[in-house]
């Protein structure tokens, strides 16, 4: 994040940017409401965000394009 700027989103062309970025936008708001909602709910494990996050980016990812 950038000090007083919104999130950056990218995509291969300006579409592809912008749903990006209402994505994004869509996680944030079901985050938050989730939070709002239900307070006491733990933080997702470690292991659960690297799991998702390795499957696409990860040395053996298995996960993508």
């Amino acid at each position: 994040m950038v000090h007083s700027h919104g999130p950056f989103a990218w995509g291969k062309n300006a579409a592809d940017a912008v749903h990006n970025a209402v994505v994004l936008e869509e996680c944030a708001y079901m985050g938050l409401f989730s939070r709002q909602l239900a307070p006491q709910l733990p933080d997702m494990q470690p292991e659960l965000l690297d799991k998702h996050y390795l499957r696409k980016h990860g040395a053996n990812a298995y996960y993508g394009q």
